[in-house]
């Protein structure tokens, strides 16, 4: 039992706390020797299986505590959550055996045990063999536990899942959408779709194209200047991704196991070190360096207010390389291409594939798919038809 429990309880929403206060909390709880338990989740739907849940949680301390993933983190589906985070919050403070209650940012639980380090961390029955745990997040969550000397119990009373309730009862959807969704799960669409994922991932991948350096400047907009016709902003903050081939080359790696990169980096401001880093451990980067070019950098300038771009500027020289570069890029296409299940080429027009290396593309590989993109750069010469032959377009 509470050792608190004759003292009146708070109203629901005194009860929601930011994760600050309830590190507070925490602290002064353990200092008086209560012992603390958590439970974490989203609660979109509060139902009697809820209720059931976190009456068992309570009993295994003195101190109950809930975080609830905030409404940015939960990935249930178009239109989920249901109710906004302060709902979700507020619903679960109004129940009388839960102390305090917060929302959490962070995309998995254990950033919150973390925090709390709590004596018990509380879960459903249906978490307790990991291997049904579609998360794949429970082992992680057990390990924070008990590295804070805590334990991880599973409750064993009645179950439901919000997400069946919602999709069974509550029409989320409009007919028509609705209609859609039921005809793909008769017809086992999703299954289909985790078979040809799980087909590709042993598949070896070579991509070849140009790099590039994406950089977003957000700034706001302050007036015309009194003595030239354009617009006066203030910088305010700025983003920069590894592009292009880089950026293809990541999303790849999210579903095959090896990945590797052939391109060509300026030694005029390569960014090579950042762009490294921004590869997914399974990418494997091979370049070739130009002299006298910078790597192709595309800055835009964007109202942070509207989210509109303003205009954008190319760092870069699109002239085709020196003979003997071109020469290089060609033995490594010829060299390489051979080795892989499928070739992707990314060519947006920079530079970088000449006929001479389409040419070993088109000749040397088992499986070619091609990307050719037409930008300000290039309008009306970088055309699909630059190559002879491909697999996929």
């Amino acid at each position: 039992m509470t050792k608190n429990a004759k003292h009146p309880a708070p109203e629901a929403r005194a009860k929601v706390k930011t994760m600050d206060e309830l590190q507070a909390l925490a602290d002064d709880a353990r200092k008086k020797g209560l012992k603390i338990v958590l439970a974490h989740g989203v609660y979109d739907l509060v139902h009697m299986g809820h209720v059931r849940h976190l009456e068992a949680a309570r009993r295994e301390g003195d101190v109950l505590f809930i975080t609830i993933t905030a409404d940015h983190q939960v990935n249930k589906g178009p239109g989920r959550p249901i109710f906004s985070e302060n709902l979700r919050a507020e619903m679960l403070a109004a129940l009388e055996y839960v102390d305090w209650v917060g929302i959490s940012e962070a995309p998995s639980a254990e950033a919150v045990l973390n925090v709390i380090k709590p004596d018990v961390y509380v879960k459903g029955a249906d978490y307790e063999n990991p291997d049904d745990d579609v998360t794949g997040n429970i082992d992680k969550e057990r390990e924070v536990v008990e590295k804070h000397g805590g334990r991880v119990v599973f409750t064993k009373d009645i179950s439901f899942s919000s997400s069946e309730l919602i999709n069974k009862y509550l029409d989320v959807y409009d007919r028509p959408f609705r209609d859609y969704l039921d005809s793909h799960r008769e017809a086992g669409t999703a299954e289909k779709i985790n078979g040809l994922i799980e087909s590709v991932k042993d598949l070896r991948v070579l991509l070849v194209g140009d790099a590039i350096i994406d950089e977003y400047q957000y700034v706001q907009a302050m007036g015309k200047s009194p003595k030239e016709n354009m617009i006066v902003t203030r910088s305010l903050e700025g983003e920069i991704f590894a592009g292009g081939v880089f950026a293809a080359a990541n999303h790849v790696a999210d579903f095959c196991q090896e990945v590797e990169i052939l391109t060509v980096l300026g030694n005029d401001d390569s960014r090579e070190d950042f762009v490294r880093q921004s590869l997914k451990p399974n990418v494997t980067l091979s370049t070739l360096y130009r002299d006298d070019a910078p790597t192709t950098r595309k800055c835009r300038f964007i109202d942070e207010g509207y989210m509109r771009k303003l205009f954008e500027v190319y760092y870069f020289d699109d002239t085709p390389p020196e003979p003997a570069l071109e020469a290089d890029i060609t033995r490594a296409v010829a060299d390489k291409a051979g080795d892989y299940d499928l070739v992707i080429t990314h060519d947006f027009g920079h530079g970088m594939m000449t006929a001479p290396s389409i040419a070993a593309l088109s000749e040397n590989s088992r499986f070619l798919a091609v990307n050719t993109q037409t930008n300000s750069a290039n309008l009306g010469y970088n055309l699909i038809t630059k190559y002879q032959k491909a697999d996929f377009v």
